[in-house]
């Protein structure tokens, strides 16, 4: 799957407006209160809320640091 740099760093979640962490077909949100996540499809980021996925908590702060996200940090730009 191959997201476009430059799409990624302007996508934000829909719900809670937070950065955006590419990982495999997937896009998670990096908001700790909502934990969701996109699905990419054929190269496309499905981005409806409705169809997004919340995860478990666990699995999200373990993804949040194989990314290098602190769960909770402070805010600041994406990327």
């Amino acid at each position: 799957m191959a997201i476009d740099a430059e799409l990624l760093d302007i996508l934000r979640c829909p719900e809670s407006r937070s950065c955006l962490i590419l990982d495999e077909e997937w896009l998670v949100s990096t908001d700790p209160a909502t934990r969701r996540r996109y699905k990419i499809e054929d190269d496309i980021p499905n981005m409806i809320l409705e169809e997004s996925e919340v995860m478990d908590e666990e699995p999200w702060i373990a993804l949040m640091r194989k990314h290098g996200v602190t769960p909770g940090g402070p805010e600041g730009s994406c990327g």
